[in-house]
């Protein structure tokens, strides 16, 4: 009798969580995204992964264009920043003399360093981590496994920045050639932003055909938003910082990491909600956790136990 009353609870549960899901397919798009963006503290989230990007990924880059450069006397991370943003002059030359040639990175320092701040991407992979599990409505892997699959997401993340750079930006090419290398470039970024559910969400890789939709979606906004948002409105702001010297071109990539951060939030909310509505019903309610009710807050462990329950 009490296993038919758990099957009947069962069945009851699935019924309800069927009927709440269709229910939300049946907003509008924009709604659905701001709505998940404000149940998982977007703006929160957006501020820890921005100080992480700006304390890991920053210097890596600085470091890894003086490797890559030979730590020549002529070459500076400015002219990445340069082509980035679009700069023109006299801004151009602000953002070299911020950061000086890549030969003041050949140092013992410098590999010290690298490892260093590889280690310090772990931290930032978990936080991403966590904010994609509750983007998408997952419970959340155990420590171990998150640091492991965390540590290769941040590997992945290192390896799509240096291919798209690579090809989009590898030669010196016709305008046309140079457009469509431009293109290609997106097919890294299009397999990461597909790739990472299946990395940081549990149960991430079911429903492989409509990953590939939530990583289209991180295509458009990190590809393609964000650049053109990066040659609009970045030279506007740095001439505002003209009279900070170095620090304006540091107050410059902090509000670009913020901006990136935010970016990195909606495309984990905006995927979530193109894979509950493409996916099958019956797979969303398999493995997603229960969506949390618009009700007070109620203590740590109680949430817990629900999320297991569920």
């Amino acid at each position: 009798m009490h296993e038919q009353n758990r099957s009947a609870d069962a069945r009851a549960s699935r019924e309800a969580r069927l009927e709440k899901l269709a229910q939300s397919r049946k907003k509008s798009p924009l709604m659905a995204v701001v709505g998940r963006f404000l149940d998982i503290d977007g703006a929160t989230q957006s501020g820890l992964v921005s100080l992480q990007l700006f304390s890991t990924v920053i210097p890596l880059i600085i470091i890894g264009f003086g490797y890559l450069s030979g730590f020549a006397a002529n070459a500076s991370v400015g002219d990445l920043l340069i082509r980035q943003f679009g700069l023109l002059p006299p801004l151009t030359d602000r953002v070299r003399d911020a950061f000086g040639p890549a030969s003041a990175f050949q140092s013992r320092w410098t590999f010290i360093g690298v490892a260093g701040f590889l280690a310090m991407g772990i931290p930032m992979s978990v936080t991403v981590s966590g904010m994609f599990a509750r983007a998408w409505r997952r419970s959340q892997f155990k420590m171990v496994e998150k640091l492991a699959r965390g540590a290769l997401w941040f590997a992945l993340f290192l390896g799509t920045l240096i291919a798209r750079e690579r090809i989009g930006f590898g030669g010196q090419h016709g305008a046309a050639i140079h457009a469509a290398l431009l293109v290609v470039a997106l097919l890294p970024q299009w397999a990461f932003w597909s790739l990472t559910p299946w990395l940081l969400v549990r149960n991430g890789g079911r429903g492989w055909r409509y990953l590939l939709l939530a990583g289209l979606a991180g295509v458009v906004i990190d590809g393609v938003v964000l650049e053109l948002a990066a040659r609009a409105f970045f030279p506007v702001l740095l001439k505002g910082w003209t009279g900070f010297g170095p620090i304006g071109v540091a107050m410059m990539l902090m509000t670009w990491c913020g901006v990136v951060a935010t970016a990195w939030v909606i495309i984990a909310c905006v995927g979530a909600i193109l894979w509950e509505r493409s996916a099958p019903a019956r797979i969303v309610v398999e493995v997603q956790v229960a969506a949390p009710e618009p009700v007070a807050a109620t203590p740590v462990g109680d949430e817990a136990s629900s999320e297991e329950k569920a």
